[in-house]
């Protein structure tokens, strides 16, 4: 007797303990504050979450700074072992950097702010048209997120939750893969979604660099540039580069910008030797992709090249990376060198060619999603999950 009423007793207390941990506060996965079970107010939505680098948000050394802790820390972009790496960073780069890239930053800053959150921010708002063009009855939501600085990614996400958003379609701005680019955003949209209690439906379009929308948009800004300013003796690609050692690793970004060069110059018919590629914003003694695009550009002044037309194929938006260092520090190179101009093409930013691209993209990406339907009826939707509900109510009162 004495056994069974301690054995009562012990389960009093673990059920007493159970309880009491179900009713503490965790902080290990969030969800909706004040979550209704009962009949919703609005439909199911979709989301399409669009990923830039980021930028800081002025173009001062203070600002800089964090900015650039956040991305030169990152793992996937400095892939050196951590215990090298952070004392570098905090050490050397974070104490000299900021200052040189907060002057860069101001030589591009606008009245409205950073040109890449600014045609970021433009190019979600076409996009956003553009799908409800297409879908009138769809509650599609078009939402931006930057990988390092505002709006972060994390807090982009947990928006998208509370508005009811349970399919996500994530888009980072890389038309090429890198595993320090779009790689890095897969990092953080995964770091974020772990942390929810119900995460939406995900998929992630992984690069779009051969994709034919994609590249008919890149052909027709290029032919529209060309017949307001005309050609140029030549037509230099320039894409970002990354160390060569990643590509050696298996990072497809080598690979894949080639890959759209070729397309691109079959598109304008255009040969190898019109047409060339280069890697730009090399830093540090390491060996970079190559070749490295001021040493092309000084290479073809030397040659006898009197106009020549930049692209960057590699940027959805304009940037510090296209505006500065292509338009004012390379073309200081080429003239220097003895070219007459480097003249940058812009890159494809909120175009309608862009934005009807993507817009293509995403429906091709988000089929069987039915929000993305082109018969979805939002309304319909409602009613029928209603109906449903209503019907539930009705058996479980007659049981």
């Amino acid at each position: 007797m004495g056994e069974r009423t301690a054995a009562h007793e012990a389960c009093g207390r673990l059920h007493h303990w159970f309880s009491t941990c179900a009713a503490m506060p965790h902080n290990n996965y969030t969800g909706l504050a004040g979550y209704s079970h009962g009949p919703l107010d609005q439909p199911v939505q979709a989301g399409v979450l669009l990923v830039n680098l980021g930028t800081p948000t002025a173009p001062t050394a203070g600002a800089v700074r964090p900015y650039l802790a956040e991305f030169l820390g990152d793992p996937r972009v400095i892939e050196y072992p951590r215990w090298l790496w952070r004392p570098i960073l905090h050490g050397v780069i974070l104490r000299t950097r900021p200052a040189r890239s907060a002057h860069a930053y101001a030589k591009v800053w606008t009245e409205q702010g950073s040109p890449l959150r600014c045609g970021s921010e433009a190019l979600a708002a076409g996009l956003q048209s553009a799908l409800t063009r297409r879908r009138p009855g769809a509650p599609i939501r078009v939402a931006l997120a930057m990988r390092y600085g505002e709006p972060s990614v994390p807090h982009t996400i947990e928006q998208l939750q509370r508005d009811g958003v349970r399919r996500l379609l994530v888009l980072p701005l890389y038309p090429q893969y890198s595993g320090t680019s779009t790689g890095s955003v897969i990092d953080a949209v995964a770091d974020s979604i772990k942390t929810l209690r119900w995460p939406p439906e995900l998929r992630i379009i992984n690069d779009y660099h051969d994709d034919p929308g994609h590249i008919e948009a890149l052909a027709r800004s290029i032919e529209r540039w060309w017949q307001t300013h005309g050609r140029g003796d030549r037509l230099l690609l320039s894409f970002h580069g990354i160390p060569e050692r990643y590509l050696l690793a298996g990072d497809p970004y080598f690979c894949q910008c080639h890959a759209t060069a070729r397309l691109l110059r079959e598109r304008l018919g255009l040969g190898e030797d019109r047409l060339l590629v280069s890697f730009q914003s090399r830093v540090g003694r390491e060996r970079w992709l190559q070749p490295y695009t001021d040493a092309t550009v000084r290479r073809l002044a030397a040659e006898g090249v009197r106009k020549l037309d930049v692209a960057c194929p590699g940027f959805a938006v304009d940037c510090l990376e296209t505006l500065e260092e292509i338009a004012m520090q390379n073309g200081g190179f080429f003239t220097a060198a003895g070219g007459e101009a480097l003249r940058y093409i812009p890159a494809l930013n909120d175009s309608a060619e862009q934005v009807d691209s993507l817009a293509a993209l995403v429906l091709q990406h988000t089929q069987g999603w039915p929000e993305f339907a082109a018969d979805y009826d939002a309304a319909a939707a409602l009613q029928r999950r209603a109906a449903a509900q209503q019907r539930a109510q009705q058996r479980a009162r007659t049981d």
